[in-house]
This record gives C-alpha cells, sequence and structure tokens, in this order.
C-alpha cells in the first residue's frame, strides 16, 4: 500500500494583501487535508496492519482473494545452490523406514526418510506407508506415488531402492536383515550420524519404525532443507489415475468459475483431542469421551476455557459465518475436503443455508468408479490434489500433524496461492459473544481478524509454524536479490547436476574395471 504523498514547494518570500490572504486560505487548505488524508492512512493501518510485512490485504476484497496473493518477486526454487555431490554408488547400508500416521504425516516423513538416507550415505528402500491401521487401506507407497518418478527425479540425492537385494556369499543367497531401531521424536542430525549410522554399519540395514516426525524440522543447513522440498513438491507425485481422477474433478467445478476448498476438521478424533464435547448430546458426548480415552493421554479439559482460547475446531455454521463476514455470497462453489462429520446434518445445515453450493468428489461425480478410487488413502490424495489447485484454500485446523499442514505449504511453493487461515483464538470471543446475543459489528470484528492473517503470500516463519506449511526462505529466490543467499540458481543446474552423475557412474565403471583386471592379473 503506497503512503498518500504531496509535494510542497516553500515560498522564500509572502505576498501582502489579497493575495497574501489567499496564500494562507491556500495553506490551511493544504494542511487539513494532508491532515485527512494522514488520518485516513492511519486508520487503515489500525485496521489491516501493514500488507508489506504481513502479506495481506489492506481491506477484504472478494475478487482480489480470488487471485493469487503477492509473491514480492520471489519465485519457487528447490534446486541445490552450493555444491552437491551425487549419492556415491557404494554407500554404508539400507534405511528402512515405516511412515505412520495420515497423508500429511506420511508424506513429511519420507521427506525425512530421504534426508535421513543421504545424511547417513545410505541406500534408502522405498519407504512403507503404515495405511491398514489408519485407513484400512494396504495401497501402500506404489499404489499412491508414481515409483518410477519418485526415484528419477531424487538420482542427484539419494539412491534409492524398492526392496533390499539379496546378497550371495559362500554360494548361498542370503537376505539382509535390517536391524530395529525406535528414533527419538525430532531427533538431531547428530542421533542419524551416530547411533544409527553405528547400527547400520553393524548390520548393514537398519529398519526406523514408527517414522512420524522423527527428525527436528528446524535445521541450520538451506541445502538439506531444499532437498525436503524438491522430495514434497517434485518427487512424490500421485499414480497417474489419481491426478486424471483429480483433474476431472478440478475441470467440473470450475467450469463453473472459481470455487474454494474448505478442510472442515469437525471430526470425532479432533474433536476428542481438543475436548470439546459440551455442545454435543449426551450420547454424542459419551462416544467422544469413550474415544478420547483410548487414544489420548488423559488431561483435565474444561470446554469453556479450551472454546475461549480457540483450542475447539471451528463448526460448519462458525465456517459459513467468516465468509460471510469476508464478503464471499450463497452463489460461491466449496469444495469439503473431510471425513465424516460428528454430528451429521444437524451441523452442516445452517452452514448449508448460507452456502447451498457445497460440494465433495461424490456429488462433483457419483460415477460407480470414483466411488471405488476415493476410499481410504486414494480419497485423500484426490481431496489433497483438488485442494491445492483450488483458487482459494480454507483450512479450519491447521495443526503439525493435520492434512491442511502441508497444504499450506504446497500452495505457497505452487505459486503463492490464495488461502485464509481463520485465527481460532482471535475469533473465539467473538462468537462467544454473538451467542449471548451482541450481535452488533459481528462482520467488521470478523474481518478485523482476518486481516491480521496471512493471506497466501511469503512471509517469516515463526515456530510454531512448521517448516512444512512455510518453506519461505529456504526454498524460493529472488532474480533480483541483494542477499546472495536469496539468488536464483543458475538455470542450468540441472544440466550440471546430470553430468556430475554421469561422471560419477563413468569413474565408477573405470574403478570396477580396473579391479577386475588387477584379480585377472594376479589370478594368472
Amino acid at each position: 500500500m503506497r503512503r498518500p504523498g504531496f509535494h510542497h514547494r516553500q515560498h522564500t518570500r509572502q505576498g501582502g494583501g489579497f493575495k497574501g490572504m489567499f496564500g494562507k486560505v491556500s495553506l490551511a487548505f493544504l494542511v487539513l487535508a494532508i491532515c485527512t488524508l494522514s488520518f485516513l492512512f492511519l486508520s487503515t493501518l489500525s485496521g489491516g496492519g501493514s500488507s508489506a510485512a504481513s502479506g495481506s490485504p489492506s481491506e477484504v476484497s472478494v475478487d482480489k482473494l480470488w487471485e493469487t496473493a503477492d509473491s514480492g518477486g520471489w519465485r519457487p526454487s528447490s534446486a541445490p545452490r552450493s555444491d552437491w555431490p551425487p549419492p556415491p554408488t557404494e554407500g554404508h547400508g539400507y534405511l528402512r523406514v515405516r511412515c505412520n500416521g495420515g497423508l500429511n504425516q506420511q508424506r513429511s516423513a519420507i521427506c525425512n526418510a530421504v534426508l535421513a538416507a543421504r545424511i547417513m550415505n545410505a541406500t534408502l528402500v522405498l519407504p512403507e506407508l503404515d495405511a491398514n491401521s489408519f485407513w484400512h487401506d494396504d495401497s501402500g507407497f506404489q499404489g499412491i506415488y508414481d515409483v518410477e518418478h519418485f526415484i528419477k527425479t531424487l538420482r542427484y540425492d539419494a539412491r534409492i531402492v524398492e526392496k533390499i537385494p539379496e546378497v550371495r556369499k559362500n554360494g548361498k543367497t542370503k537376505k539382509i536383515k535390517a536391524y530395529q531401531l525406535r528414533p527419538p521424536r525430532d531427533a538431531p542430525i547428530s542421533w542419524y550420524t551416530t547411533t544409527a549410522l553405528e547400527k547400520m554399519k553393524e548390520h548393514g540395514a537398519i529398519y526406523l519404525t514408527p517414522f512420524s516426525h522423527r527428525l527436528a524440522e528446524e535445521i541450520n543447513n538451506p541445502e538439506y532443507q531444499r532437498l525436503r522440498c524438491r522430495v514434497n513438491y517434485h518427487a512424490l507425485r500421485f499414480k497417474p489415475n489419481i491426478m486424471k481422477l483429480s483433474k476431472s474433478i478440478v475441470d467440473k467445478l470450475r467450469s463453473q468459475g472459481h470455487f474454494m476448498s474448505i478442510h472442515l476438521r469437525f471430526e470425532m478424533d479432533m474433536l476428542a483431542f481438543a475436548g470439546c464435547f459440551d455442545i454435543f448430546t449426551p450420547e454424542e458426548q459419551k462416544i467422544l469421551k469413550k474415544y478420547r480415552q483410548e487414544n489420548f493421554a488423559e488431561k483435565r479439559l474444561v470446554y469453556s476455557e479450551r472454546r475461549a482460547i480457540g483450542k475447539c475446531p471451528l463448526t460448519p455454521e462458525e465456517v459459513g459465518l467468516i465468509l460471510r463476514a469476508l464478503g464471499f455470497d450463497n452463489s460461491t462453489r466449496i469444495y469439503l475436503a473431510a471425513g465424516e462429520l460428528f454430528g451429521g446434518e444437524r451441523f452442516m445445515k445452517p452452514f448449508r443455508d448460507l452456502f447451498p453450493r457445497l460440494e465433495n468428489h461424490s456429488s462433483v461425480d457419483p460415477s460407480e468408479e470414483l466411488v471405488e478410487n476415493t476410499r481410504g488413502l486414494l480419497g485423500s490424495a484426490v481431496d489433497y490434489m483438488v485442494c491445492l489447485l483450488s483458487d482459494i484454500f480454507m483450512p479450519t485446523y491447521d495443526g503439525p500433524s493435520n492434512f491442511a499442514n502441508n497444504l499450506l505449504g504446497h500452495r505457497l511453493y505452487y505459486g503463492f496461492r490464495t488461502t485464509l487461515r481463520p485465527d481460532r483464538k482471535g475469533l473465539a470471543p467473538i462468537f462467544i459473544n454473538r451467542e449471548k446475543g451482541r450481535v452488533a459489528g459481528f462482520d467488521e470484528a470478523v474481518r478485523q481478524v482476518m486481516l491480521k492473517t496471512n493471506f497466501g503470500g511469503p512471509h517469516k516463519r515463526i515456530p510454531p509454524e512448521s517448516f512444512y506449511t512455510n518453506s519461505w526462505p529456504e526454498c524460493f529466490c529472488q532474480m533480483s536479490a541483494q542477499n546472495p543467499a536469496h539468488k536464483c540458481p543458475p538455470d542450468n543446474v540441472m544440466e550440471i547436476l546430470d553430468s556430475r552423475l554421469e561422471r560419477e557412474a563413468t569413474d565408477d565403471l573405470e574403478s570396477a574395471a580396473l579391479t577386475n583386471s588387477t584379480v585377472s592379473v594376479a589370478e594368472r
């Protein structure tokens, strides 16, 4: 936002009589005009915050929100910017990992697994997805991701194989048995270069399980962080059937104009975790409390206290009220990415009344093929792609182990696509007042809170924000950068890496040929 400016010429001589009086009146009018403009400017600042600092607009404009956020001269780039030698053909051993949790946790675990393999100079075995216990789905890595693309894209970074090869020793074929280890949560790099590496050298292979959040996110090495981005945003591509299905849904949604996607986290597991029971019937509360006892540690949770500090997931109606306050009308087309909403239609009806054009993958295309291919982890993958490609994405609960966590980072990397991230703590007192009948100024109060949030542009990562939610600035660059660390790498960087990889392979072949030749001479 530009400050209203003016040019003021200072006179060395003042005229007298009518001209002098006219000059004084003109000066008074000019001062008054300046004061008025300054007042309006300061009012705008106090209402909306600094748009340059926060990445959010100075006022809410629905037309502007449908566009991508201001890039500030940045563009995504995760290519290496310093010396990055190819992985050697002979490493210290094999690394197996089991990625537990939902799609978001699995993706970040896969990124960490590739980085761990690079750190330990190990060969990564295609990561295992613990889909059966969470999703009741045994698709595995090969059923969700394009394996050939994954291995090829990361050929400059780590050696990857689909399974541990058998070794032949003393005329017998033998399988290498991986030594099982449980990594500490958010383990530092030093754990991998000492404890894990020692066991790998001793046994030839290690198996790290579970492997969710098992490598620290904040690492003081930009090249390691860029490797994570290469895995997440380039190598991890869903299988062609998932991409085709997702594109079909997006094309149908976009055939009628813009559409937004919303991840409603009003689901049993999240409500039980948050301890937000009081708005439900006694029977529903019983179900939530039972789920909490079986799955989470015991903790004293008081609904009114949790609600007041924004720890409860937004209800569908609250989501609708936020959108209305921002200026979206009932013609807005919304794609819902969510599991089964707890409480059912009773909670969805107020939202549907506000925004009747609600869709999910089943309503967009009710065909049998789509129903068969959107169950379990596959359905989550389709939702992920539709949310990634939507014009606007709104998560209602974006914790570090949540579906939205990776999506926010992916949309940032995908061209600063608009996101609406409700500040639940800031909104809580406004919604509580509304429930008590104090509705005057509700829309304006909601807008003022939302203006303080980021709408998808580049912004500084401040803990507890996850690297996977915001990889700026490590995975972004500027063509005209004042800071050399932010300068974009040369356009031929991939050619350079290719030539290094070829040179390494040629050197290995020559070395092997020389070894064989030496052995042959010795045998004579």
